[in-house]
């Protein structure tokens, strides 16, 4: 499955958009739009982009573990050469201490995430402020052509401007895709 990331220029469009997906036969589960105007993408019943697609918490919370695991085996190899504890400390309480740190890391991770936007949005974020919509549309390899051509023909006026590939791993990269002319609206 496939996100593409389409850059339309108002709420209005995107709801239409959002409509001739229907019509083609795309839930409207897999059609996230992402906009300044929350309250607007309430109003018109539109599904809003969800905090893993806002927030960087996924990403930020795997580094957290990493770098929480890390410092777990350092204390671990600290602890069984100095045995501040005693030479008798079972393996048990060294893995719940390997647990607890990588977890501690996580949950840090997480909450550095929660203050900072998703990684793959950074490059939407100016036009996003400007009152575009970034709408996400996830496909299937069979519905990739059906979805590309309908926003070809019905909706010029958006722009396809990425396409993830992996969009469940938080530390793929976005496919840009090239601009070939500028499109009145």
């Amino acid at each position: 499955m496939k996100c593409l990331y389409y850059l339309s220029p108002s709420l209005g469009m995107s709801e239409n958009i959002s409509r001739d997906l229907r019509e083609i036969g795309i839930n409207d589960w897999y059609v996230h739009i992402i906009s300044k105007d929350e309250s607007g993408l309430a109003q018109k019943h539109l599904r809003s982009g969800n905090y893993l697609e806002k927030l960087d918490i996924v990403r930020s919370g795997t580094i957290g573990a990493a770098i929480g695991f890390c410092v777990a085996i350092i204390a671990i190899f600290l602890l069984s050469s100095f045995k501040p504890f005693g030479p008798n400390i079972p393996t048990f309480v060294y893995l719940m201490l390997l647990f607890v740190i990588t977890m501690f890391g996580a949950w840090e991770g997480g909450l550095f995430g929660v203050e900072k936007e998703n990684r793959k949005l950074t490059q939407f974020h100016n036009d996003i402020e400007a009152g575009k919509c970034l709408v996400l549309i996830y496909a299937l390899k069979s519905q990739e052509k059906k979805i590309k051509e309908m926003m070809r023909m019905k909706h010029q006026h958006s722009e396809l401007a990425a396409i993830d590939k992996h969009f469940i791993n938080p530390f793929s990269n976005l496919s840009k895709v090239h601009k070939l002319s500028d499109k009145p609206i």
